[in-house]
């Protein structure tokens, strides 16, 4: 492929950075605390709304800009390197929900929810994982009993993120008990007000609690929120997922770490240690194959209108490179490294230390390493099983 960005995506990137420089809020530090943080996702939200630029690679008739899939790897790529806030509505609302509807949805349902997502008015959350079937999704034990123009609900989701702060829910159900594996479920949107609902966050290992184990207790879902078809909800779920880590540009992330770690060497005097020097040349050339293998995998989906399973590569490389990479910074830090927030001596604030514990997960979420050599082994490579 030609790694080259054409006059038109050169364009748009020099636009976007023109618009991020003059918009983006001015503040000394992120907010911590999850409410502040929901709060400043949504304002941040809008803002994009307003500026044209919420759901870049969602069609024009919907409210997006129309762009491809490079595009939203550009905007991804340049708003994480700008320091934005996060938008906790990209990588489920945006990034899947909108995806999905506006693939598998009915008109209504378009109509219903993808304004909202597009001005930030509702944040969704995904509920897929359960306490026996985190990355398998096909041994999804939560039911679904159709009862008229309904689908009642009982069951238990977990690892839901976000969920205490969220308005609505992708659910998926065992609706047809009979079936076995992937034959038998539903797709649902689930209003997160609904009576029988409980939700309990989990603190982490950081102290912070954005995982969640959610209960679900006879709750009533109208059949017109089902996405597809009764019993025939596998075939979304796939929908979903193959937009899961399209467009994402984690390479951004990394590289920003990267710089970080580069700056904290120079003011700890460390820069002239040779291995030091070493580790940081090699993660700098990491991080550029990082961002190659999100352009070839974007590339990709262009190419054939759909993500594939290439994109396992993608999240297999970066989620194992960032753990060394925040490792190998500890180490540059030494014992003062383990320091959290709050802390009046953590270097950096804590920061440190706290990536450090997060990234723990990096190698879990959105599908665990083992996962994903599996689906490199099997989809990319042809090998058996």
């Amino acid at each position: 492929m030609d790694f080259r960005l054409s006059a038109g995506q050169e364009a748009f990137r020099s636009e976007l950075r023109a618009w991020l420089a003059e918009t983006l809020p001015l503040r000394d530090e992120a907010p911590h605390e999850p409410g502040e943080k929901v709060a400043l996702s949504r304002e941040w939200q809008r803002k994009l709304f307003d500026g044209g630029w919420a759901g870049i690679s969602w069609p024009t008739r919907y409210g997006g800009r129309g762009a491809d899939v490079l595009h939203q790897l550009i905007f991804n790529e340049e708003c994480i390197l700008a320091g934005a806030p996060d938008i906790l509505n990209l990588s489920v609302a945006l990034g899947l929900v909108g995806p999905t509807l506006i693939h598998c949805g009915t008109d209504e349902q378009r109509r219903r929810f993808l304004p909202p997502i597009l001005r930030g008015e509702e944040i969704w959350c995904q509920g897929f994982s359960e306490p026996n079937a985190g990355s398998d999704l096909a041994g999804v034990k939560a039911r679904g009993e159709v009862r008229g123009d309904c689908i009642a609900v009982t069951g238990q989701k977990i690892w839901t993120s976000f969920a205490q702060h969220a308005d609505w829910c992708i659910l998926v159900v065992r609706t047809d008990p009979t079936q076995k594996r992937h034959k038998g479920m539903s797709f649902l949107l689930v209003d997160l007000k609904s009576p029988g609902i409980t939700i309990r966050p989990l603190v982490e290992i950081t102290g912070e609690a954005w995982f969640n184990e959610v209960f679900f207790d006879e709750v009533l879902v109208p059949i017109d929120n089902v996405v597809g078809e009764v019993h025939h909800g596998w075939d979304v779920v796939i929908t979903t997922l193959m937009h899961e880590r399209g467009g994402t540009a984690p390479h951004a992330r990394l590289a920003r770490e990267h710089r970080l770690a580069v700056d904290l060497a120079r003011d700890l005097g460390k820069l002239d240690d040779p291995l030091v020097r070493q580790k940081l040349a090699r993660y700098a050339t990491e991080v550029q194959i990082a961002k190659l293998n999100a352009y070839r995998n974007a590339s990709g989906i262009v190419r054939t209108g759909q993500p594939g399973a290439e994109g396992s590569i993608l999240k297999l490389y970066w989620s194992e490179l960032e753990q060394r990479l925040i490792q190998d910074a500890w180490g540059i830090l030494g014992m003062p490294a383990g320091l959290m927030r709050g802390d009046p001596a953590a270097p950096a604030a804590g920061y440190w230390s706290r990536e450090l514990l997060w990234s723990r997960a990096a190698s879990i979420y959105a599908g665990t390493s083992e996962v994903q050599r599996n689906i490199v082994a099997q989809r990319v490579l042809g090998l058996p099983r």
